[in-house]
């Protein structure tokens, strides 16, 4: 196509479908759902990895996604990102496997630096080494569930405070309060620079 002052344009590209489209298709075309896997799942099962480990995560993200799906004709078609509905999905999951959470917290604390593993363990475990070492896996584990959830959505989920807060269906202030709370408390248990690298 050639506008009026000569110049060559292509056809427009096609705009990506928000999250809120792809579930209102899947209502039509179950398989459409698949879209959300592709965008999610990744980033979901960082976070969940980094929570309970990767076996407990398996099936964490297996059983997040299929509830999701159960659940799409309850979505709220006005939000246009699901990553926050999914995290609140996902954060339930894991709040199911707290037992699993504290052991691996204390496992962590008992463990040398150096641990074997296969290669994906191995990758996560350099990604996320100071997060999960000594004094912070004890912070962590002293945390409330609550502040807990907060922070690491935060920290390590990359939310917003407004998407912690759809996720967790509770105020934004709520919200800052709880992850005030939890860096105060992670800042007096652990030394100056692992604590700013955590917050």
């Amino acid at each position: 196509m050639i506008d009026t002052e000569g110049r060559v344009h292509g056809p427009p590209a096609a705009r990506e479908s928000t999250d809120a489209e792809v579930i209102k298709e899947s209502l039509s075309e179950p398989g459409r759902f698949a879209v959300l896997y592709q965008r999610h799942a990744q980033a979901l099962h960082g976070y969940v990895y980094r929570r309970l480990g990767r076996e407990a995560a398996e099936d964490v993200i297996a059983e997040t996604f299929m509830k999701a799906f159960r659940a799409r004709k309850t979505y709220d078609l006005h939000h246009r990102d699901a990553k926050p509905w999914l995290f609140a999905i996902a954060i339930r999951e894991v709040a199911r496997h707290h037992r699993v959470e504290q052991a691996r917290y204390r496992a962590l604390l008992r463990s040398p630096r150096d641990r074997g593993g296969d290669l994906a363990d191995q990758v996560a475990e350099s990604a996320s080494a100071q997060a999960w070492r000594g004094p912070l896996a004890e912070a962590l584990a002293r945390l409330s569930r609550r502040e807990r959830d907060v922070l690491l959505m935060v920290a390590w989920a990359d939310l917003t405070y407004d998407e912690v807060a759809r996720a967790l269906k509770i105020p934004l202030g709520t919200v800052r309060s709880r992850l005030h709370r939890a860096r105060q408390k992670i800042r007096k248990s652990l030394p100056d620079a692992t604590s700013m690298e955590m917050m």
